[in-house]
């Protein structure tokens, strides 16, 4: 009888929850929810199955706190990390995936949390899925899984060459023992119940899209790579057809060497909108020691961005910005050192974002990366170390560099202007 009145109760929510609340799709070239509109400002908050985690590095406390900041500020969307792989040096622990098929389930119950909470306040979550660079295990972990090889790591703090490992990491896409690790891994979380809301992951709209990957890039292996791009997203759809897909690559990227294109990787059918990234310091267009680059910078960004939306519509698919950022004044890492071109990059590309959307434009959001909140940088511009606060900057990155912390009230108050002007727009 109890079991019953449980079976009974558990329908009534689960039919109210998925009345309620409608799945995110594209409509022609803009995202909707029901008969809505869908466009928002959002964060890369990739550590938050950490935070939610009920021991070990889990702070719940801290997560509650952030997202209703985050949640006052008018942040609408978080993309975050929904799986990591095996552990190794500059890499994100305790994992989910520890090894082939035995996965930590305390680290599961921290994704659970974490995506109830999210759903709690109305946002949404992209959750990645694998990763082409080391810090949360991904492609390189499966290779090595699949071949029983060791992952040739970049000597990171000594500014070793990364040759090796980006060798290695692009043998995943053609690897059959590699892909079915993952694909067994996507049925797991596609299928995984969430413990606490009683949801399956793949009936809950709290997820805008499952993204393939992290900064997936061809190299010298353009066509397995756009190979694995459709088998993947295709096998993905099947398997759950409620979701958006995304890519999760850069677009065209930084140079023509990443091999990456944002038309030819993203015409695929089950792929339903567009990525984009940009990092102006990365790509050698912004020297933070030299202020003087920083307008050349913007012109450079300027064209990029038109670029990219010329090809997205060609493809007649929208467009997230989902990754920008750029480092404290004079590359400081120190908490408390000034972001005076930190805030006027971001005040450009949300101003770009809010126009285009306000025009009817294809971009539909973006995400500033990254939000750091309460943490503390153990030794800033140092590596992170498994006694360290989580903070937006992956372990294989000096700590400090990209973060957006809750004392950064100038940048933070920028992020709450746009946040608003963009949410306005869709009401």
């Amino acid at each position: 009888m109890k079991f019953n009145v449980f079976l009974i109760l558990f329908l009534i929510n689960t039919s109210f929850y998925s009345q309620e609340i409608d799945f995110i799709r594209v409509d022609s070239g803009h995202f909707y929810q029901g008969k809505e509109k869908y466009s928002f400002l959002g964060a890369n908050y990739w550590y938050g199955m950490y935070l939610g985690m009920e021991s070990g590095p889990g702070d719940r406390d801290r997560l509650i706190r952030e997202l209703d900041h985050l949640k006052s500020l008018g942040i609408k969307n978080l993309r975050i990390l929904g799986s990591s792989e095996g552990s190794g040096m500059y890499q994100i622990t305790p994992a989910l995936l520890v090894s082939k098929g035995k996965y930590n389930e305390a680290v599961f119950k921290g994704l659970d949390y974490f995506l109830n909470e999210i759903r709690k306040r109305d946002m949404t979550a992209v959750v990645v899925l694998n990763n082409f660079w080391m810090w949360s295990g991904g492609m390189p972990q499966y290779i090595s899984w699949a071949e029983g090889t060791e992952i040739p790591l970049p000597d990171i703090e000594k500014n070793g060459t990364w040759e090796p490992f980006i060798n290695y990491s692009l043998l995943f896409y053609d690897n059959k023992k590699a892909q079915r690790l993952f694909r067994k891994h996507l049925r797991k979380i596609v299928n995984r119940r969430n413990t606490i809301s009683g949801i399956k992951y793949k009936n809950d709209p709290t997820i805008l899209s499952w993204q393939l990957a992290n900064e997936p890039r061809g190299y010298n292996k353009k066509e397995e790579y756009r190979v694995w791009i459709k088998t993947t997203s295709d096998f993905l759809d099947r398997i759950d057809g409620n979701h958006m897909i995304s890519l999760g690559a850069e677009g065209d990227g930084g140079s023509e060497r990443d091999g990456i294109d944002l038309y030819k990787d993203n015409h695929f059918e089950a792929i339903d909108y567009a990525t984009i990234h940009l990092w102006i310091q990365n790509w050698g267009w912004y020297d933070p020691y030299n202020v003087e680059t920083f307008s050349e910078a913007i012109q450079k960004a300027q064209q990029y961005l038109d670029n990219q939306l010329n090809k997205a519509a060609k493809l007649k698919k929208p467009v997230v910005i989902e990754e920008f950022g750029v480092s404290r004044d004079n590359a400081d890492f120190s908490m408390t050192s000034p972001i005076h071109y930190r805030n006027k990059f971001y005040e450009y590309l949300f101003d770009y974002t809010y126009k285009n959307i306000k025009e009817g434009g294809l971009i539909q959001g973006c995400n500033f990366w990254s939000w750091g909140g309460e943490g503390k940088a153990s030794e800033p511009g140092g590596m992170w170390g498994k006694n360290s606060d989580l903070i937006g900057d992956p372990p294989h990155e000096r700590q400090g560099w990209y973060s957006v912390y809750d004392h950064d009230t100038t940048t933070i108050k920028i992020i709450n202007e746009y946040a608003i002007k963009i949410n306005e727009l869709v009401k």
